[in-house]
């Protein structure tokens, strides 16, 4: 693996500083889990998250809003229970020990863009340049046009030993974590691997989010040929994990939203305990 596919570039400082309000249209869906590292027979608390710089809005438990809400346990997968309206959206007795993972499917949505400039930010931003030409190649307005996108968020808490590994869950696009934040010495490199459609994604940026107190570093990762991202990683952070896909509709889905561009969100949250 050569390390110079790891870190572009790294910005440290705090999150309004990062990116001042209305100079950035990336929002993210994610899971933070009220404590990532539990005691078996507690309370599994989380919230569906929607915002910018690891901060966001708090989501209500909506079945019109999820194609797939579910919890990963030993061998189990089954759905988060709950009624509409709930907040927090996950709150379940765990039952056993061991990594437990949430699982996130968004239903698709859209957003309409009135400038081609806020788009081609965008794009740049997420490493999204080839549908800049593309979009003029396909002959699409420039003032008025619509994106559909859907979520596929994941979150990883560890319950009494937390013993166990993430895997891939049939997800159209998602961020797999190839080590135990939990329980493996990461001798402080996360190794992650991006997919998409089943496949490994290649050469892709993966976009990372690290808070350590009430600061948020923002570094940008690539993929190498087998879709490993390595990420710098430290005891007592909170990470998420960023990666999109864009591509164009399918004619149902141009035809009910009325899109010329889908976006595909992979995300994933986790924390690195403090050393002991």
């Amino acid at each position: 693996m050569s390390k110079n596919l790891t870190m572009i570039v790294r910005i440290t400082c705090a999150v309004w500083m990062v990116f001042p309000a209305g100079t950035v249209q990336a929002h993210e869906l994610f899971l933070q889990p009220q404590s990532y590292q539990l005691a078996v027979g507690g309370p599994l608390v989380a919230e569906v998250r929607v915002g910018e710089g690891f901060d966001g809005g708090r989501s209500i438990y909506n079945p019109d809003k999820f194609r797939r809400f579910e919890l990963a346990a030993e061998d189990t997968l089954q759905p988060v229970p709950g009624r509409l309206g709930d907040l927090p959206s996950v709150n379940i007795e765990t039952q056993s020990e061991g990594l437990h993972i949430l699982i996130h499917e968004s239903t698709d949505q859209k957003l309409r863009y009135t400038k081609f400039a806020k788009f081609e930010k965008f794009a740049r931003h997420k490493d999204l340049t080839q549908a800049i030409a593309a979009h003029e190649e396909r002959g699409l307005p420039k003032d008025d046009f619509t994106e559909a996108y859907s979520r596929y968020a994941k979150s990883l808490i560890a319950v009494g030993n937390g013993a166990g590994q993430d895997r891939a869950f049939g997800l159209e696009t998602e961020i797999v974590a190839l080590a135990n934040p939990y329980t493996d010495d990461l001798w402080g490199e996360m190794a992650v691997q991006v997919f998409y459609r089943g496949e490994p994604r290649v050469d892709a940026q993966v976009e990372m989010f690290e808070r350590m107190g009430k600061e948020v570093t923002i570094t940008w990762h690539r993929t190498d040929e087998n879709g490993h991202a390595y990420l710098p990683v430290q005891p007592g952070g909170e990470y998420m994990l960023d990666a999109v896909v864009i591509r164009e509709p399918n004619a149902a889905l141009a035809k009910d939203l009325g899109a010329v561009w889908e976006t595909l969100w992979a995300n994933l949250t986790f924390s690195v305990p403090d050393a002991p």
